[in-house]
């Protein structure tokens, strides 16, 4: 499961202005920022999951 949501993460990363930016946003080391947008992908992929409804391309929240 890890090297799933790892893989995405990459992918979400380069394609998606969200996690981008939280990428980008974390001033941390590049490993450890991209295992804090793993977490954020799961949140909101979760988020998806529990409501119900398709991605919305809005600004990620602090």
């Amino acid at each position: 499961m890890r090297t799933v949501l790892y893989m995405a993460t990459l992918a979400a990363t380069k394609w998606n202005p969200v996690i981008r930016g939280f990428l980008i946003r974390a001033g941390r080391p590049e490993k450890v920022a991209s295992v804090a947008c793993m977490g954020r992908l799961l949140v909101v992929l979760n988020a998806i999951v529990r409501d119900g409804r398709p991605w919305r391309n809005s600004p990620a929240s602090p």
